[in-house]
């Protein structure tokens, strides 16, 4: 039986009357959706085809990345979780786009999935103006985080769109 990445759920517009947690949250979960809906139908195969040549982008790739996004800055950084990266590494700063031809994308878009959900978690138990101290940057509120990510998935879902649309010739939000 070969995999196919089964529909996405149901993808609702984010609240037009809201606070700011409620606006931004439902924006990043409008965004994680759009990825999904991206990936849906596709083979193993399909996942993996680096359909944008010379890059090594490919949508499983994505979705390993932005796993590793959700995991580092919800976990590691907000939650203070001692986690690192699941797909790169320092030795290894492409693996999640370079390591995909034995991947296994159920696995994948599994992990993608339950890192969102415990990023929901990870988020409803901070305010937004909770800070954390980053390795890199400093001091960093949540605020910051929920913003980065919906530029994060932004970003990456212009990318899957011009890799579906290579793949399949699909198109769409």
């Amino acid at each position: 039986m070969s995999f196919r990445v089964p529909p996405a759920p149901p993808r609702d517009e984010p609240p037009l009357v809201a606070g700011e947690r409620e606006t931004l949250a439902g924006f990043l979960d409008y965004q994680r959706l759009t990825f999904a809906r991206k990936v849906e139908g596709l083979s193993a195969q399909q996942l993996r085809l680096r359909s944008v040549e010379p890059s090594s982008m490919s949508l499983l790739g994505l979705a390993r990345h932005l796993a590793d996004v959700e995991r580092l800055w919800w976990r590691a950084g907000v939650a203070g979780e001692d986690v690192g990266p699941r797909y790169w590494s320092a030795q290894d700063p492409d693996g999640e786009f370079d390591r995909v031809d034995e991947a296994d994308p159920a696995a994948d878009l599994a992990e993608l999935a339950t890192q969102q959900d415990l990023a929901r978690a990870v988020l409803a138990a901070h305010s937004l103006d909770d800070t954390f101290e980053h390795h890199r940057q400093g001091t960093t509120s949540v605020r910051w985080v929920l913003a980065h990510l919906l530029e994060e998935y932004a970003r990456h879902n212009g990318h899957a769109d011009l890799l579906r649309e290579r793949i399949d010739g699909a198109t769409g939000e």
